[in-house]
This record gives C-alpha cells, structure tokens and sequence, in this order.
C-alpha cells in the first residue's frame, strides 16, 4: 500500500510541477500564425523564459534582502526515463485477456518506486549540514545530502520500529531524537543511524515537538496532550523537571500554563520558547523553566496566530513562527513586533500547504516543512550584519550614481 501511495504521489506531484512551472514562467509576445494545409490557421506555442527560483527574496527588491530562495527536496530522486521507456509489447494470451491481467512487462514494479514525502513533521539539521525530514506518511525520516543531492532513510520495519513520527531533534554528536506519538516515547539513533535507547513512555501522553540545549543537557519534548514541556536529562534520560500545569484538559490561558501546545526552540542563551496552540501565542521561559513572557492573539492578520506550530530562533535572535492555519511563515522580535512575513496558501516556491515545522541551521538555512504536498523547502536567512554591509554598499552605489550624474551635468552645461 506504501508504495501504491508513493506512485499516486509521484504522479500528483509530476502534475503539479508541470502546471506550476507552465504558470510561473512568462510568456513572450505571442508569433505570427502559421497556416495550416489542413485546419486553418493556428496560432504558435508561446515561448518561455527560464525562471531561477534562488532569485526569489523577501522584500522585493530595492529593498535590502532579508530571506533568499534556496530550493525545496520532495523526496528519494526519479528516474523518469523509466517510466517512459518504450518497450515492445508481448502478445496476451488468452488467459490473460479473459483474467483481464496485464503481461508482466505491462506492470510496474511496485518495490521499485522511489519514496517521495507524502505528511511531514519535524525537521532538523546534523553537523554534516544533511537535512532530516520526519514523514508520518511514509513512516520514515529522510536525510538529504544538499551536495551529492543523495537521499538516506530511516524506515518503520527496516532501521527502526515507528508508531507515529513527529518531531525530531539532533545534538553535537549527531544523536538524533525522535518522538512518537503512539509509542508515546522518545527514540534515540546514534550517528550511524542505530536506535540505542527509548525513553518517557511512563511520562509522555501525546509527545510532539523536541529541542536540545546541547550546553546544559536539556532535551525538552512537548507533550500536547497533556499540556506540558518535559525537560529530561539528554545523557540519563532522567526526567528533570515540567513547564506547564497539566490535568486541566486544555482549558488554562494563565500565562506560563498551555493549552495543546506544539513545538519548542531555544535561543543561544537556553530560553525556551513554545507555540502554545489553542491559545494562539509564543510563551518564553528561562533555562530554569521560569515565565518570562508571551506573545501574540487570536486573528487571520500577519501579525496574528491562527494556529501557530513550528517555532526555531536565529542567530541574531529573531523568532520564527509557522501558522499552519494562514500557511505563513513570520519573523518576530522578542516584544513580539512582527518584522517580516512570507507565504501564503500554495504550492509555489515560498508558499504553503499544511505548513508545520521549522528549523534553523548554523549556516542560516531556514528549513520548513508542509503536508499537502508532503515537502521541504529551503531558504537562507540574511543576518543583522549581513544586511547593514549590504545597506552600506548600496548607499555608497547610489552616491557614486549622484557624483557620476552631477559631474555629468555641470559638463554639459560648460559646453
């Protein structure tokens, strides 16, 4: 069935792609129309001019780029001269036909279909600046390699024993963590893609979102069901401590408690920061699990939660946030003043469908994560200092553009 589901998502995707890229692509002033022998006249193909999607950014130019269009991975890579090689076809026989089964030839290779993201969840990045993608529709995590363009996999049955993947997080070392929804524990792989221990299914109700404070050794799982952060030890697996007032059945607004919260983050001095769902906010808590503060309300606008998900903090410390409900992806500060927004309902480069999870490297990759078409897309975020030196070098343009006029001006006017 696994892999019935992939050819189907093979094909929807191959649609898609071909109706996206004929959209966005501009037209050329139409040609001349030829006249046909037999039909009359017809008018010719439109001519298309090749767009590079790396060239998309955030704002829109002259404005100084703060978020640059990378690329976007959808799975294991195809072969589509595979699935167009012709093949001369063996005479039925009679049996077959009165059966109605095709010959051999005739059918496709289920086993061979490659694994294309079909519902994904978390996403993380390792020190080898590979991709982890976790997809509960394949019950498998993807690692893309963005050099080699190379796909490995962690799969349910084969590497591992899945129940429901959601998020994932990796520590200094490459140990990945994974949570498990129905296992209601959270998975260990070593570096080489081993699983080596399991935790929390005596603690964890619905575990969710995962991060780790790779300095003090806090692995922090958020448990949506019962409306709490655990903090664990990321050596012994030792429960440390909660955040949150869990037993009350999703119905706490208090600051500091939450209702069917998502995902965590952490910035670069251990804060913790998690989307508290249903109650459509940001809260903010020290490295001790104290309340520091919260963001955000109920509404459709860009400033607005819907249903925040996918949180991950940058180097300069700007929070990022994922509406799954607006398919928005925003850029707060730590007041909670909303800087920059992208995205929108979708399937183009730089918008969404069924956004969800997010992840921000040490390189400035910006990773996202979407269900409906499972896919990971990948922007790069341009820093604080990055954008004051490209601000710098336009101003000096512009001056040297005024300098060149104006000299050019007063000779004219000698002559």
């Amino acid at each position: 069935m696994a892999n019935r589901g992939n050819l189907a998502r093979v094909a929807n995707w191959t649609l898609i792609s071909v109706i996206a890229i004929a959209t966005m692509l501009p037209h050329a002033a139409w040609a001349g129309k030829k006249k046909a022998a037999d039909s009359g006249p017809k008018p010719e193909v439109a001519k298309r001019v090749a767009f590079d999607i790396r060239k998309i950014v955030w704002p829109n130019p002259p404005a100084i780029a703060r978020i640059r269009y990378l690329e976007m991975y959808t799975g294991q890579k195809i072969d589509w001269a595979a699935f167009d090689k012709k093949q001369e076809k063996p005479k039925q026989k009679w049996m077959d036909r009165l059966a109605g089964t095709k010959p051999a030839s005739e059918q496709i290779d289920m086993s061979k279909i490659p694994f294309q993201l079909i519902r994904t969840y978390g996403v993380a990045v390792d020190s080898k600046n590979n991709i982890y993608a976790a997809d509960q529709g394949v019950d498998a995590i993807f690692i893309f390699n963005p050099e080699t363009k190379g796909v490995e996999m962690i799969r349910n049955g084969k590497e591992a024993h899945f129940g429901l993947i959601n998020g994932i997080a990796i520590d200094d070392t490459d140990r990945l963590f994974v949570t498990d929804d129905k296992l209601r524990e959270v998975l260990v792989f070593n570096a080489n893609h081993q699983e080596e221990a399991a935790f929390g299914a005596n603690v964890l109700g619905n575990p969710g979102g995962v991060a780790i404070d790779t300095e003090n050794r806090f692995l922090y799982v958020v448990d949506t069901g019962n409306d709490v952060v655990d903090v664990f030890d990321a050596d012994s697996f030792k429960l440390l401590r909660k955040i949150g007032t869990p037993g009350k059945k999703h119905a706490l607004m208090d600051p500091g408690t939450f209702s069917l919260p998502t995902q965590v983050a952490l910035d670069s001095d251990g804060n913790v920061y998690v989307t508290d769902t249903m109650n459509a906010r940001v809260e903010i808590f020290d490295a001790d699990g104290n309340f520091i503060s919260m963001f955000g309300k109920r509404g459709d606008g860009p400033q607005d939660f819907e249903r925040p998900k996918g949180i991950a903090i940058d180097c300069d410390g700007h929070i990022w946030v994922v509406d799954a409900a607006q398919d928005r992806v925003k850029v707060f500060d730590k007041t909670g003043q909303l800087l920059i927004y992208l995205g929108g309902h979708g399937e183009y480069p730089g918008q969404f469908a069924a956004a969800y999870g997010i992840a921000i490297d040490k390189n400035n990759r910006v990773i996202t994560s979407e269900q409906f078409p499972g896919r990971v897309q990948v922007f790069r975020y341009v820093t604080d200092a990055e954008a004051e030196q490209a601000k710098q070098e336009q101003a000096q343009k512009e001056s040297a553009t005024e300098k060149t006029t104006t000299a050019s001006a007063k000779s004219s006017a000698a002559k």
